[in-house]
């Protein structure tokens, strides 16, 4: 009888316990990006295709200079709300692009990125929208799971991390496309960046919205 009553009560335990498929519930009105498990809807730049790894339900950055680009809708984004979980390791720098382009090797030249960035020798920290409108502020730590939110609604960009806003910019209406990269708001997907052989970055949990 004793055994019986123990048994039962790790089973209740067992069922209080949240898994991982209800921890990465997606909101109502948003889809999931990635699956958790594989590259689907993903496809690699043809270059350093090694710096992208998958464990524990994360897609994993460490490497040199790659990108990995969502190709799992054929509609392009345009105004959405995209909700991201990351963690940084110590000097770690990756970056989230958004209104990008599938290109098979470089940085992409079309779109903004999204810095990912705690403690990496470059200045620029999480939130910045690079080289555009920059966050010198360190918000998160790394070693720690935390939500990226990044809206685009018209000319507007704000970012937020967890639930703090880091960075509300709008776009200058003038604004025009530069010689070597294409940083304007039109329309694009989402791409992942891994920077170099010592940042290691993981995300998960990847979904959006279209507004």
């Amino acid at each position: 009888m004793k055994r019986n009553m123990i048994m039962a009560a790790i089973a209740l335990m067992l069922l209080a316990v949240p898994s991982t498929m209800a921890q990465n519930k997606v909101e109502k009105g948003f889809k999931s990006l990635f699956d958790g498990k594989t590259f689907n809807g993903w496809k690699m730049a043809n270059e350093n295709q090694d710096s992208w790894s998958i464990k524990e339900g994360a897609i994993v950055a460490n490497g040199p200079r790659a990108h990995i680009y969502y190709v799992g809708d054929e509609k392009q984004f345009v105004d959405f709300e995209l909700k991201i979980d990351a963690m940084t390791g110590p000097v770690s720098n990756g970056g989230i692009y958004i209104h990008t382009q599938y290109q098979e090797i470089g940085w992409p030249k079309n779109g903004y990125e999204i810095q990912v960035n705690q403690t990496h020798g470059d200045w620029k920290k999480s939130g910045s929208i690079y080289d555009v409108a920059n966050v010198k502020d360190v918000v998160v730590k790394d070693n720690e799971w935390y939500t990226y939110t990044i809206t685009v609604k018209g000319k507007r960009i704000t970012v937020k991390l967890n639930d703090t806003v880091v960075n509300d910019w709008t776009e200058e209406p003038d604004r025009q496309p530069g010689k070597d990269f294409t940083r304007i708001l039109s329309k694009g997907t989402i791409a992942l960046q891994a920077h170099d052989p010592k940042s290691v970055v993981r995300y998960k949990n990847m979904r959006i919205k279209r507004l």
